[in-house]
């Protein structure tokens, strides 16, 4: 790990400006939604519906296959009218379940009766956690419980909630802090009586002055909760970044934030995990921003899981002019789409729609030119530059060795070319080809 870890980064325009106004509003429910398997880090669940069946809103229609995976539930009460393989966001092709709208919703917009917490048991609020679908919703969509569970022998004293919201264009998150801070709050007790810490920090870049102002009077007196303002800088909502900006602790390259004594939860995370607890709901929908110049109507929007990426963009009014590219994510770290048929997932935090000014800041068009701008950039004190030709000369030893694996693909390093390779594609190439070649062979 290079000595500089923890104080490199960017500062690209934010794009915060189009969306960081606009209140969350409900999406139209759908007609049909495509509910993938596969929207988790791990082991991807076992189907426990068939084509035919009446499912409920909430209900498991995916189990978990083991410790590291998910349960998936319906998003909508219907009928199970397919089980198909298609693409999702990620590029990749994932199980299926297609269900159409039929019956009665009996949580979605009706009153319910609150459950009290307090006297649960920690077993009992994890197992619940884990039972309705919780996943890490900042992107990487580790499953929650997984993270909450500290292996015997591990001392955890510090609880980070992730408010940072670095990826340009994004603002879910902040709506959530203004609009669900109490919400929020609660979500955060839960995860104190899980954990036991005694440091609590909540961390939100400089650019949200109205969120740092907000929790910062709700807290005052009434939660032993500090309120951190953070430099605006990407990847300032990577974990390790996180981390070191708050506690000063540095996270090795090779360990958890845990092995720190440090467990960090995204915002739209703690949330879910205080509805899953208190309105005893399964993660069945999210919050998402949808902005670019290309969109008529940048929103932030709640969306069912499953929901095609054409539907929501139609909530929005449809696109403003001749589109160039659609990415579904952040603008470094997403997902470029081929079509609008993928569904949107428990990791889709947004969805973007670029013209031809924005495509071109990102397109490339070059060869590398030994700049060395990519490694000034990198917060994890790697060399892209390195990497990139290990890669594209089938050198995956030396990749290997050059730390290629404890890469986040944040996209620092793409967005500071000035050849605009594309790095992280390359790199994400290379992970899984040494995986396939290399670390499943030893």
């Amino acid at each position: 790990m290079n000595k500089s870890f923890g104080f490199r980064g960017i500062h690209p325009e934010d794009y915060k400006h189009l969306t960081n106004k606009k209140a969350i509003e409900n999406t139209d429910v759908p007609n049909v939604v495509y509910i993938p398997t596969i929207q988790h880090i791990g082991a991807p669940p076992k189907i426990v519906v068939n084509v035919g069946q009446i499912v409920e809103e909430g209900q498991l229609i995916a189990e978990a296959d083991g410790f590291i995976s998910a349960n998936v539930h319906s998003s909508i009460p219907g009928k199970v009218i397919a089980i198909e393989e298609r693409y999702i966001i990620t590029g990749k092709k994932s199980p299926v379940i297609v269900i159409e709208l039929n019956g009665e919703f009996k949580k979605t917009g009706r009153n319910i009766i609150l459950d009290d917490w307090h006297s649960m048991s920690k077993e009992a609020l994890l197992k619940k956690i884990k039972d309705y679908g919780i996943v890490g919703l900042g992107g990487a969509t580790f499953p929650t419980h997984v993270k909450l569970t500290i292996p015997q022998g591990k001392k955890v004293d510090t609880l980070i909630i992730n408010g940072a919201e670095c990826e340009p264009f994004l603002t879910c998150d902040h709506r959530l802090m203004i609009e669900k801070s109490e919400e929020l709050l609660e979500g955060i007790n839960i995860l104190n009586k899980i954990l036991d810490v005694k440091n609590i920090f909540i961390g939100i870049e400089a650019n949200k002055k109205d969120a740092i102002k907000r929790l910062k009077i709700l807290t005052h007196n009434k939660y032993p909760f500090k309120v951190v303002s953070l430099k605006t800088k990407y990847p300032q909502g990577d974990e390790k970044q996180l981390i070191k900006a708050i506690t000063g602790r540095i996270v090795p390259v090779d360990k958890l934030p845990m092995d720190v004594g440090v467990v960090v939860q995204n915002v739209s995370t703690v949330i879910a995990i205080k509805e899953a607890i208190v309105n005893d709901k399964p993660l069945i929908d999210r919050v998402i921003t949808v902005s670019g110049s290309g969109i008529k109507e940048p929103k932030n929007l709640k969306v069912k899981i499953g929901t095609l990426i054409k539907d929501v963009i139609e909530e929005c009014s449809g696109f403003k002019k001749e589109v160039k590219k659609v990415i579904v994510g952040g603008p470094m770290m997403g997902f470029t789409q081929m079509n609008l048929d993928s569904p949107i997932t428990k990791g889709c935090s947004g969805i973007l729609v670029w013209t031809e000014n924005e495509y071109q800041d990102f397109l490339a068009n070059s060869i590398c030119i030994n700049c060395g701008k990519c490694i000034s950039s990198c917060a994890f004190g790697l060399m892209p530059t390195l990497i990139n030709k290990f890669i594209r000369n089938k050198l995956y030893e030396k990749a290997l060795d050059y730390g290629i694996m404890f890469c986040k693909e944040c996209g620092a390093c793409a967005y500071s070319c000035p050849a605009k390779i594309p790095l992280v594609q390359t790199f994400r190439m290379g992970k899984d080809i040494i995986r396939k070649l290399i670390l499943n062979k030893k």
